[in-house]
């Protein structure tokens, strides 16, 4: 018997554990597998590699891909990138003729070489990125060619696991992120003396703790108030760190083209403190954080440390924006109906060129 499912080829550079490789498996694996065969591409293997594989999903890691796009021939290729030129990285889908490519451009650059041309649509990961891209290009981005979708998140599973009466009037304050210097910001490190001053017994929960950030505690004599944590590696890892904290202190300088940690946050029912970024920086963050909403935006440090004493001594407001980002982080980036939004445009991408399901 033959298998007449949409055939569906997600290629990504890695499988290592990252937003990005997250981002494409939640999705992958909440495609509709009665209507969908979807099959992922990796030059390099991964723990997320182990978890697609888990999820019954068909993982093919290196070799040549033209190869595998001759013996697979996908209706559809979904590539996971940057969003700038990557020489050769479209060639294969040329050469075999693919009828559909998609990309998810994660950080919102600009392609605009030749080999661009095969794109049939361009997924940004935040309305943001979307905007500054039609705005710094002057292209007309909308549908077909171009559109958002955001990041899908397990809303049900980090709702269900959060922390059930929290006492949010704990002063405990935490953040995430990768174990690399371009996610910090100042900010992150500078508020810890005046806020430990004023809260003796502040605690702040690290995890991707950077050199910069380990000499910080130890020259400032901090030690007693940061806790360094080992990186997570499931929802239920982050869930069960999501549930110590009373609020997630954001701070990135580079800011965020979508901001996974404030999504997942924000789904455990943590009220989020965040900061704007300079210029066309990423500023995702404030389209996730709404002040007074889901959380507090600050712009100066002593509007950071204001906004993480102000929501530590008034509990009710915090638990009040807690819920404001459950909710929306609920009706906006619930996996399930994230990838049924990616359904409806395979779909339609591929009845703009004659294939039907």
């Amino acid at each position: 018997m033959s298998d007449s499912r949409i055939r569906v080829l997600h290629v990504v550079k890695s499988l290592n554990l990252g937003g990005t490789e997250k981002v494409m498996r939640l999705l992958v694996a909440n495609l509709d597998r009665q209507r969908f065969n979807p099959v992922v591409y990796a030059a390099g293997n991964g723990e997320v590699g182990t978890q697609l594989r888990a999820q019954g999903i068909t993982t093919h890691i290196g070799g040549d891909i033209l190869k595998l796009l001759h013996s697979f021939q996908p209706h559809i290729v979904h590539i996971h990138r940057a969003g700038w030129p990557e020489p050769g990285q479209l060639t294969p889908m040329k050469l075999a003729k693919i009828p559909v490519v998609v990309e998810t451009n994660v950080f919102g650059h600009h392609d605009p070489s030749p080999a661009a041309l095969i794109l049939d649509r361009t997924l940004f990961v935040s309305k943001f990125c979307l905007d500054r891209f039609a705005h710094v290009h002057g292209i007309n981005a909308c549908p077909p060619r171009y559109s958002f979708l955001y990041n899908p998140v397990d809303t049900d599973f980090l709702a269900k696991h959060a922390l059930k009466n929290k006492d949010f009037s704990l002063p405990i304050a935490g953040r995430i992120s990768r174990a690399d210097p371009g996610k910090w910001s100042s900010l992150a490190l500078e508020i810890l003396p005046r806020l430990v001053q004023d809260i003796p017994n502040f605690q702040y929960h690290i995890i991707g703790g950077i050199p910069e950030a380990y000499d910080y505690v130890n020259t400032h004599r901090l030690d007693q108030n940061v806790v360094f944590h080992d990186p997570v590696h499931t929802d239920a890892e982050v869930a069960d760190f999501m549930n110590e904290l009373s609020l997630l202190a954001h701070a990135n300088d580079t800011g965020e083209s979508f901001g996974l940690v404030i999504a997942e946050a924000m789904a455990c029912g943590l009220p989020v403190v965040t900061h704007p970024c300079e210029g066309l920086k990423d500023n995702a963050q404030l389209e996730l954080v709404e002040h007074g909403v889901t959380g507090l935006v600050a712009r100066t440090l002593e509007d950071y440390v204001g906004a993480v004493k102000y929501l530590l001594t008034h509990p009710e407001e915090a638990k009040r924006m807690g819920q404001n980002g459950q909710s929306k982080a609920a009706q906006l980036y619930r996996m399930q109906d994230i990838a049924a939004q990616l359904e409806t445009i395979y779909t339609e991408l591929l009845t703009l060129k004659g294939i039907t399901s």
